[in-house]
């Protein structure tokens, strides 16, 4: 067993860091449908391990079980079941106490099992993190990096977990939801490392002292790009709320100066990498992760583009965030290779 799961951790680490990118998609999901209050509480929904899916099942009834925790909405509040007891004919209020985390006090079944099947994912990439942690200690002896590493993980998805409830609990505050996006990325970043320090093959690259700066910046400006995102993210989501879903061709007629920002930034993130790209073809570096860079910036300002001009359309908004938290991960990649290759002089 040992041998075996020595001899496999990079796929056990590669499968981790895919269920990874798996709750940033959710987590993206959950932002365009606006489903982030689906489940007023956290880790249960509704005081509930499998969420309700009829308005029915959260309305008091006489002669009806509940159990310690159950969450009820009862004129426009949710109440919380002090205690296991079975309704009678008359609503007793010693039963209950107001939920005091915040008073969002509303059903939508298609935004509580979106945000249920998010916090899925997000336990199964934690499943997923805790068994690679128990198989690197077979790296333990060798190389003691990767042991320590991976239980950073491990207590970092446990972090991005309290995150997630406070960012419940904060009804959806942006600074939380950065904050929540940032520590994803780092994660990401971690699992990464992790993959670069037990490769087995290395493949020939070529040092180059500007690549490697250029490098380090063309990654901190895509760090830049998806905190602004996250936040004109906000101003679009607050637009909404506004205006209604039937308005998107007015959602960015009054944009605030991070959209321009953001959108700006765009720009010089294209300049930066695209000298990346003639440097590394004309000096014979060797980066081919550049490829697959170029690709994703192509595919991100394609998305930003049909965003600001063709009204918000059909999983624009995701996509445009998830390949922005890929290309960090592809960026981040080839800043290892740098290093390796400057290490190996």
């Amino acid at each position: 067993m040992r041998s075996w799961l020595k001899n496999n951790f990079r796929t056990i680490t590669k499968i981790t860091l895919v269920l990874i990118y798996m709750v940033i998609v959710a987590g993206a999901l959950v932002r365009m449908t606006g489903s982030g209050m689906g489940c007023p509480d956290w880790p249960k929904c509704f005081g509930y391990y499998i969420p309700p899916t009829e308005e029915s099942q959260l309305l008091w009834q006489p002669g009806r079980s509940f159990k310690k925790g159950h969450i009820i909405i009862r004129e426009e509040a949710l109440l919380v079941a002090k205690e296991n007891f079975t309704t009678t004919d008359k609503f007793i209020p010693d039963h209950w106490e107001p939920y005091t985390r915040h008073d969002y006090a509303v059903f939508n079944p298609s935004h509580t099992w979106t945000e249920y099947i998010n916090r899925l994912f997000g336990a199964l990439a934690g499943f997923a993190t805790l068994f690679m942690a128990m198989a690197s200690f077979t790296f333990w002896k060798k190389n003691k990096t990767v042991t320590l590493l991976s239980w950073l993980a491990v207590f970092g998805m446990g972090f991005q977990a309290w995150l997630g409830a406070t960012v419940v609990y904060s009804l959806l505050a942006p600074v939380k939801i950065t904050i929540h996006m940032v520590m994803a990325l780092a994660i990401v970043a971690l699992v990464l490392y992790i993959l670069h320090i037990t490769r087995n093959r290395e493949k020939s690259y070529k040092v180059n002292t500007l690549f490697t700066n250029l490098v380090w910046l063309a990654l901190i400006l895509t760090v830049i790009q998806v905190v602004l995102g996250t936040q004109v993210r906000q101003f679009v989501d607050d637009q909404a709320k506004l205006l209604g879903d039937t308005a998107r061709a007015i959602w960015l007629h009054n944009p605030d100066l991070t959209f321009y920002i953001h959108r700006s930034f765009s720009i010089l993130v294209l300049v930066v990498n695209v000298f990346l790209y003639i440097l590394n073809r004309k000096r014979q570096l060797h980066y081919s992760r550049l490829n697959w860079v170029m690709i994703l910036i192509g595919i991100e300002i394609l998305s930003g583009i049909v965003m600001a001009y063709f009204d918000f359309p059909l999983a624009s908004q995701p996509v445009h965030l998830v390949i922005a938290s890929v290309l960090f991960g592809v960026q981040f990649y080839l800043l290892l290779d740098t290093r390796h290759a400057a290490k190996s002089l």
